[in-house]
């Protein structure tokens, strides 16, 4: 089967025009390096009416009947603007084709521009399999279609014939989304790595709930932590997790609220009793980690910068969420890490 090109050249010809001073002062482009690189080349050839090179990107099967045809299917176009997209490539018997979305705008000698969309393939072939001469990159096909969107957003997301491109992870976006509606006026711009605050760093949590029978497979919650801010001694994060029946929400981390007794009331004295007498939620984790082994999330809140009087809690993921399994807190203020435990549920169900 005959390939079609639907080219430029054959979208419209209007009345025979000599090589004019704008064509002689086009930038001249030669270079076969990529694929978008030929596509750009093919277009400076013909902005600079130089034709023979135009036909020359060509491979075996042509884009007009004969070279005049060719030749004649420019007559009135003065320039071509062209703009490519995201290429995509495939491998194929000892070839490599490459996959090129185009927008093009083509501009007659009266001033008038139209707007045309589309797709070139283009191939390298192997070139440790050629015999001379040597072949280098050229266009094996391509078509393009009038279009009345604008040029600057015309150009094609993919070719129909190479692979789509990849799907954007609305999971992610819609946590970003989220955190910097909520958080993004409160937390520093960066990082302590310098990168910009609203990258999380995600993970994927696969597990089966506690009913699901054996056949039932897997489901997946995946969990994006996002740094905060940094104090002298203590460094918050805010998480997200998504599934999907409640899409992205934020995790709300248990605390119990303590009523802590001191001899003589004096915090730096002997710690006589720790009582938990409520529970809470915070949205912030301080000094928190995520251990993918375990799937636990622990915080550690530091009282005072040495340490010695502390905070921190665990979080197990189960059924589907984070719940707390143990809290430990280090209420001394003596100098030493002497943390106990006043919440353990590691052996709830």
């Amino acid at each position: 089967m005959r390939r079609v090109f639907l080219a430029a050249a054959t979208l419209f010809s209007l009345a025979g025009i000599g090589r004019s001073a704008l064509a002689a002062d086009a930038p001249y482009l030669d270079d076969r390096s990529s694929a978008e690189a030929v596509v750009r080349s093919l277009y400076s050839a013909i902005n600079r009416h130089e034709f023979a090179r135009a036909w020359g990107y060509f491979g075996d099967t042509k884009p007009a009947k004969d070279f005049a045809a060719f030749v004649k299917g420019y007559d009135g176009t003065d320039t071509v603007d062209v703009k490519t997209g995201a290429v995509s490539d495939e491998g194929a018997a000892g070839s490599i084709y490459y996959h090129v979305p185009v927008a093009i705008q083509a501009t007659d000698k009266k001033g008038e521009a139209k707007v045309f969309v589309g797709c070139y393939t283009l191939r390298q072939v192997n070139a440790q399999i050629q015999e001379p001469p040597f072949q280098p990159i050229f266009i094996d096909k391509g078509a393009l279609k009038p279009s009345t969107e604008d040029f600057d957003s015309a150009v094609p997301a993919s070719c129909g014939d190479g692979p789509p491109p990849p799907k954007k992870d609305e999971a992610l976006e819609r946590a970003k989304n989220a955190f910097l509606a909520t958080y993004g006026a409160q937390c520093d711009k960066e990082d302590p790595e310098g990168k910009p605050v609203g990258e999380p760093t995600v993970h994927s949590i696969h597990y089966k709930d506690k009913d699901a029978q054996p056949n039932d497979p897997e489901r997946e919650t995946r969990l994006f932590r996002f740094f905060c801010s940094m104090a002298a001694y203590n460094e918050s994060a805010v998480y997200y997790i998504y599934n999907d029946v409640d899409g992205v929400t934020q995790l709300q981390f248990t605390e119990p609220e303590l009523d802590i007794r001191y001899e003589n009331n004096n915090s730096e004295g002997k710690v006589e009793g720790i009582h938990v007498i409520g529970f809470k939620t915070s949205g912030w984790a301080t000094n928190s980690d995520y251990d993918d082994n375990t799937k636990t999330i622990t915080t550690l809140d530091k009282w005072r910068g040495v340490g010695d009087a502390s905070s921190s809690g665990t979080y197990l993921f189960r059924n589907g969420d984070f719940s707390l399994v143990q809290y430990d807190v280090d209420a001394s203020y003596d100098g030493e890490q002497n943390p106990q435990t006043v919440i353990d549920y590691n052996t709830a169900p």
